[in-house]
């Protein structure tokens, strides 16, 4: 009896065993497992999840909270002093600080660093940059000096007065100078070199106001004026010294009439865009080819001030209110409004920083909005500030006060 129970036993036992020693599942039992295994994946897949949800829910608060908060006040994380007479004035240049007057230019680092300086004698110095090129040029003089970071790449001596120069990403000047017949518009080279040149008339004695060159310097814009019997027209030609230009009459590829307008200020911008800014409307023309006007901002009432970078254009209006509050409003280079602010700072100056933030100064208060609207920065000094210039981050600037640099923080 013994040895059949325990024979029976040892056949059970076995039954549950493969010959490896291993016991063995049926598949009830197997399905069971791999539901509770499903089960399990899917709890450690919901918590990495709500985890994953959590971190991008803090990251994207922090960034909100960064984005829209208010700063008044800044930490100095380096202060150096400077020696400036009282008509010295200062722009932002590739990152760098050109401090210039009347009778030369320093271009500075943000910790004062001299790069290269450049003396002249000039009555009213005047400036204007694209990309790594900078023209220092004498209004209603005759000397033009072509700079980049690296220092002086060529000098112009002009035969007339100058009225205005531009110029373009790879050192290419264009001048336009007047005398008492008209006015004469030449092309240099970056050297100084004379690449073209010859007297402007517009459409019935016309005469010329401003101009803009492309970046490219392969195009160029005219405005002039005509003004008869009593009415005011200005006139925007433009001209194309490629292949496409060069079956045309002068290279003239386009004239674009505006009655009882003047346009006193062009500009090309990002994309190949033409800019004419005139006194009761803003004018954009795709200027790729020939030029083709895409689209016109009335300018309702009097501005008070107009103002744009390579991207963006600002209008600052008064409102009509006891407050005497001020509107202004930031439009992309094709018009579309982007950003639109009442204020009440009496401002001296207003800009685009280079980082495209909105900067309005006084002699002694600094306010910076961004682009979505928030008042991101108000300050108010206890000397002259000169001039905001971006950092590497969001939060850093330095401040070209009166004799002293300071690289900053806000907090």
């Amino acid at each position: 009896m013994r040895k059949r129970s325990c024979g029976t036993e040892e056949r059970g036992f076995m039954a549950g065993k493969n010959k490896n020693g291993f016991r063995t599942v049926g598949e009830a039992e197997a399905e069971e497992y791999r539901i509770k295994i499903r089960e399990h994946r899917l709890k450690i897949l919901k918590r990495t999840a709500i985890a994953l949800l959590i971190l991008l829910l803090a990251v994207m608060g922090g960034a909100l909270f960064m984005a829209f908060r208010q700063y008044s006040g800044y930490d100095v994380l380096s202060s150096v002093q400077r020696s400036d007479t009282m008509a010295t004035k200062f722009d932002e240049f590739q990152g760098n600080i050109i401090k210039y007057s009347n009778d030369g230019a320093f271009y500075l680092d943000t910790e004062n660093e001299l790069i290269w300086n450049q003396t002249y004698e000039m009555s009213n110095p005047k400036l204007d940059m694209c990309e790594q090129y900078l023209v220092i040029y004498d209004k209603k003089g005759t000397q033009i000096y072509i700079l980049t970071k690296d220092g002086l790449q060529g000098s112009i001596e002009t035969i007339m007065p100058i009225r205005q120069v531009c110029v373009a990403a790879q050192g290419t000047v264009a001048v336009l100078m007047e005398n008492s017949r008209g006015a004469f518009l030449a092309l240099y080279g970056r050297d100084g070199s004379n690449l073209v040149s010859g007297e402007i008339h517009g459409e019935q004695g016309g005469y010329p106001v401003a101009i803009a060159l492309s970046r490219d310097a392969v195009k160029l814009a005219v405005s002039m004026l005509n003004v008869n019997d009593g009415t005011v027209k200005s006139t925007v030609a433009f001209y194309n010294y490629s292949s496409i230009g060069q079956n045309e009459i002068d290279n003239c590829v386009g004239v674009v009439s505006f009655a009882g307008m003047v346009i006193p200020e062009l500009r090309y911008t990002a994309g190949d865009k033409m800019t004419a800014f005139g006194d009761s409307k803003i004018a954009v023309f795709d200027g790729a080819k020939k030029p083709q006007l895409i689209t016109e901002i009335p300018i309702e009432k009097e501005a008070q001030s107009i103002f744009y970078n390579e991207n963006y254009m600002g209008l600052v209006y008064d409102n009509e209110d006891e407050a005497v509050t001020k509107h202004l409003i930031v439009c992309d280079i094709e018009g579309k409004i982007v950003m639109e602010k009442d204020f009440s700072m009496d401002y001296t100056d207003i800009e685009f920083l280079s980082n495209d933030e909105v900067c309005i100064r006084s002699e002694t208060v600094c306010d910076i909005y961004t682009l979505r609207g928030v008042h991101k920065f108000h300050y108010e000094f206890d000397r002259t500030l000169h001039r905001v210039i971006p950092g590497g981050s969001d939060l850093n600037y330095t401040f070209v006060l009166s004799d002293v640099t300071e690289k900053v923080r806000l907090k």
